[in-house]
């Protein structure tokens, strides 16, 4: 793997938050219980001695005096070894663990604190991207998965390109939303035609490296050639996506297979035979449990599914996510004491990460943060390509990725989420409820804060040309730069914001209306912010996403690989 170093204890060590549990008579651990006694970093109780009786106070004050010893001050307050209470809320008992390679637990539930020792910190490896977020954050978070083809490692002498560094071979972007009601795996093709942008890499003697990017070269190269680290491919699906990246994961052969066989196998449907001498996968038709190498071989398999090639492995891999998501989230593989040890053994040893969370209380912090998600929330669908001319790589399709990449920019669910959708239908419809004025009679000053070099003349030409908004006009660059397209606009100008937000698609939250009239020759202002795309595009994201978007939801039990 890549890591250039190992996590060590943190902040806080484990054992100093074993605490007693009266209710089963062993001992967990407990996150408000750190540092609370001196007692606390030895788990065990005090020991005593069989068959002795303890001395009164008062018979051993007489023996120290006898001694001549002085007696020692009374602390402040008595310490006492007493067994805690047993806590009335259960919200706190344990520490949860939601977090495991290729995002198998970003979903999938919680494993008990008191398996998390403080060695499994030592398991993660981390690399500085240059980037150092905080492992929670209140907003919508996104999650970079990374599997590398990488041959070295133990087990994996049969895989991969014989010398090769790795490549982003398995990528998928995991985006949830700020309510945590929904989450969008993005899989994005390794044979995809992308650029690189420059990116500034952390050498293992501490000094940076500056590699130069490129320009349409497979997306896959964007890890390990050149060496390129996590980082150059953290900036790729960036500016491929627009989406700021929060943290990234990333894995080798080896987390397939011992995260299957952790929770003792997965579940995965095949609609017809398959017998691949590559992958070294053969199973019949019908439903199948696998786990280690045949696990491996389930996603790894191309050439006996669908036409042969990278976009339907792709579909085996997230009917394999799927089902170990919904493994680990419904069934008992997280009470059980042994595949719980398994399980974060396997995590730990398989991940190396960002050093936001390179640590195991940061990964476990995440994973319960994100583990509210429901699995019927959650869908997994592939970037729109189209074949290339050579046959081999495949292209970006533009107009259903923009789309897509919009809906999941603005936090919109690719699932029924029904209340949230309606009350954003219901507050889109309220927005454009009014007359509406004529083109014609439309006043707005476009301001560009997008950042992006005549972004505002090129709306201007737009509305000019193309909707007939004659009256505008180029205000220039705005004051500062702004994350979100506004409308400024005055009561008595409604029916001119009505109808640019028409044509725009401006959001609801785009629209400031003011308390007091404009004269009757003023113009609005418009400020173009980092959600423009382009002239003509719209601002706001669709409700559902472009047909023919290939996508599953995370709880169907009925995907069979064809």
């Amino acid at each position: 793997m890549d890591g250039q170093g190992h996590g060590r204890a943190g902040d806080i060590d484990p054992a100093d938050q074993w605490v007693f549990d009266p209710n089963t008579g062993s001992y967990e651990l407990r996150l408000d219980s750190a540092g609370t006694s001196a007692d606390a970093a030895d788990p065990r109780p005090a020991p005593r001695s069989a068959g002795r009786r303890r001395a009164p106070e008062s018979e051993q004050r007489g023996r120290r005096r006898a001694a001549g010893r002085r007696e020692p001050e009374k602390a402040a307050g008595p310490v006492s070894r007493r067994k805690p209470k047993p806590k009335k809320s259960k919200t706190r008992k344990a520490l949860y663990w939601g977090t495991g390679t290729l995002a198998f637990l970003l979903v999938g539930g919680s494993v008990a604190a008191y398996f998390v020792y403080q060695h499994l910190n030592g398991n993660i490896s981390k690399v500085d991207v240059g980037e150092n977020n905080a492992a929670v954050s209140d907003g919508p978070m996104n999650i970079l998965v990374i599997g590398t083809d990488r041959r070295d490692g133990k087990g994996n002498e049969g895989y991969g390109d014989a010398g090769s560094v790795g490549h982003a071979d398995t990528t998928l972007l995991f985006h949830f939303s700020k309510d945590r009601s929904n989450a969008t795996a993005l899989s994005i093709p390794r044979d995809m035609i992308t650029d690189i942008p420059d990116c500034r890499t952390k050498q293992k003697d501490g000094s940076f490296k500056n590699i130069p990017g490129e320009k349409e070269v497979r997306f896959n190269t964007s890890l390990g050639q050149e060496g390129r680290d996590p980082g150059c491919t953290w900036r790729t699906v960036e500016k491929l996506t627009g989406l700021q990246i929060d943290h990234f994961m990333m894995a080798d052969f080896n987390a397939v297979k011992e995260m299957s066989s952790a929770v003792g196998g997965v579940e995965v449907c095949l609609a017809k035979d398959v017998n691949d001498p590559k992958s070294h996968l053969n199973l019949k038709k019908g439903r199948h449990t696998v786990e280690g190498e045949q696990a491996l071989a389930f996603v790894r398999t191309r050439h006996t599914v669908g036409f042969g090639g990278d976009l339907d492995r792709i579909k085996l891999q997230q009917q394999f996510l799927s089902s170990l998501m919904r493994k680990v989230k419904s069934s008992g593989s997280l009470s059980n004491p042994g595949k719980t040890w398994d399980l974060a053994q396997a995590a730990t040893k398989a991940l190396t990460v960002d050093t936001g969370i390179g640590t195991v209380s940061k990964l476990a912090s995440l994973g319960k943060n994100l583990s509210k998600v429901d699995l019927k929330n959650v869908t997994f669908a592939t970037v729109p390509v189209v074949d290339n001319t050579d046959g081999a790589t495949v292209l970006l399709d533009k107009t259903k990725a923009e789309p897509l990449f919009s809906m999941v920019r603005q936090d919109v669910s690719l699932t029924e989420v029904k209340k949230k959708r309606k009350a954003a239908k219901d507050k889109q419809a309220a927005l454009l409820k009014g007359p509406k004025a004529d083109p014609a009679n439309v006043r707005v000053k476009v301001l560009n804060g997008s950042g992006q070099f005549g972004a505002a003349q090129e709306t201007v030409d737009w509305m000019q040309n193309t909707e007939g908004m004659l009256r505008t006009s180029n205000g220039g660059n705005a004051p500062a730069e702004r994350k979100k397209t506004t409308l400024e606009y005055a009561p008595n100008q409604a029916d001119q914001a009505r109808r640019l937000a028409d044509s725009m698609a401006l959001p609801a939250s785009a629209m400031k209306e003011g308390t007091k009239d404009a004269a009757p020759m003023a113009e609005m202002t418009l400020t173009l912010g980092g959600d423009f795309k382009g002239a003509g595009i719209p601002i706001s994201a669709p409700s559902k996403a472009p047909e023919g978007i290939q996508k599953v939801e995370a709880d169907d039990k009925n995907v069979c690989a064809k």
